[in-house]
């Protein structure tokens, strides 16, 4: 049986002078710029885009920004953690160096490489041309003592170690001119001094076409292993019965082969010199690498030029999405460069490297992998434009 005494204590009335104090309390809230929540997601923001804590300024001005009452949105709070001097000292630093090197280390000092990844960043430069563009970043004239130079790092170790801030601190050179090569032969970072260095020293030039995939299509040759293409364009160091097994080329080395060689052929012309510490360009002679090892099958394809050829545009490498309106094929790496930076595979590559390199984790589940489809779409139709991502993968992840 219930007790009635009890029950009316239940509904006992709220005393008018406590509904008072509630809503006072209320109004306080609401009146508050920028309450706990807002303060520690743009603490956690900062934090992603700078990887250092915030002024008490700053992060009130970004708590302001994503508090929904009040003008500006999340990304501009993102945009703000991006003026500090971190974001490009420090994490795009970070987030470039693993792909100028074989070991995909991040502890290597700045280099051309880098410092155009992180210049074009901050100046929005369309990031689909990464691969082809007649650029390089160097530090502002009179920042340090050594120039760019075609064979020393030193101009970029310099800048490195007398901390200048990178922000304000570069500007955009002709490539072609440091280099010392015709501009028709310049390819984005891939014909940067650290990209040469690591990828086009001695072997056969296919470091440079993987390590491409690895770092923009963040694939490796397994991956994209299709034994189902012509392997009329595989080079003739490459034996057709290794080990005397002819169902290991046919199973295994066609795989990879049957892609690579005819897209690897745009490099014919490249190579970095060991002793002169430098790119060399030597059209229209084809470098003797190509030949090695020739006579491990003397009827292979002999590679004659630069001309090169998509056969992933075909069978289960179309996933990858090249680009309808280009022809699959051309002459040079700059052309090949532009047919792979103008991919959806390039594009999501590198919005999946940003989610991971802010978020600290890979997408996991179809809402974050729904939200990497989002940001792909918006970074190829709004210019290619790398803060956006960034600034959009850090607000997605801000809750984390």
């Amino acid at each position: 049986m219930q007790n009635k005494k009890y029950c009316k204590s239940e509904t006992r009335p709220v005393k008018k002078s406590s509904r008072v104090f509630a809503t006072l309390l209320i109004g306080a809230a609401l009146m508050t710029p920028a309450h706990a929540g807002y303060v520690e997601q743009a603490r956690r923001l900062h934090d992603r885009l700078a990887g250092v804590p915030p002024t008490e300024a700053v992060l009130q001005e970004m708590a302001d920004a994503i508090n929904p009452a009040l003008p500006g949105n999340a990304n501009s709070a993102a945009t703000i953690a991006m003026n500090n001097k971190n974001f490009y000292n420090v994490t795009l630093k970070n987030f470039a160096a693993p792909w100028t090197n074989r070991d995909q280390s991040p502890f290597v000092p700045l280099n051309d490489y880098i410092a155009t990844v992180i210049g074009m960043i901050r100046d929005n430069v369309p990031f689909n041309t990464l691969l082809s563009h007649n650029i390089t970043y160097v530090g502002r004239t009179g920042l340090v003592l050594a120039d760019p130079s075609p064979s020393s790092n030193v101009h970029y170790e310099q800048l490195e170690a007398n901390n200048i801030d990178l922000q304000d601190g570069l500007e955009a050179a002709s490539q072609a001119i440091i280099q010392g090569i015709p501009e028709a032969a310049t390819a984005g970072v891939m014909t940067s001094r650290a990209a040469s260095e690591a990828f086009f020293v001695a072997g056969t030039n296919r470091a440079m076409f993987r390590f491409t995939m690895l770092n923009h299509f963040c694939t490796d040759m397994e991956q994209l292993h299709d034994p189902k293409l012509p392997p009329d364009r595989i080079r003739q160091d490459v034996s057709r019965s290794p080990g005397g097994d002819s169902r290991l080329f046919l199973n295994n080395c066609i795989g990879c082969h049957t892609g690579m060689d005819p897209m690897a052929q745009a490099f014919a012309y490249y190579n970095f010199d060991e002793e002169a510490l430098a790119l060399e360009y030597t059209a229209p002679d084809v470098q003797p690498k190509y030949f090695n090892n020739d006579l491990n099958f003397p009827q292979g394809f002999r590679t004659p030029d630069d001309e090169w050829e998509n056969y992933w545009r075909k069978g289960q490498n179309s996933y990858l999405g090249f680009e309808a309106g280009r022809p699959g094929s051309g002459s040079g790496a700059k052309s090949l460069g532009e047919e792979l930076a103008n991919s959806y595979a390039f594009a999501e590559c590198q919005v999946k490297k940003t989610f991971r390199a802010v978020c600290l984790r890979d997408p996991e589940n179809e809402t974050d992998r729904n939200k990497v489809a989002d940001i792909v779409t918006t970074f190829r139709g709004t210019g290619y434009r790398m803060k956006q991502v960034f600034a959009d993968a850090a607000v997605y992840c801000m809750g984390d």
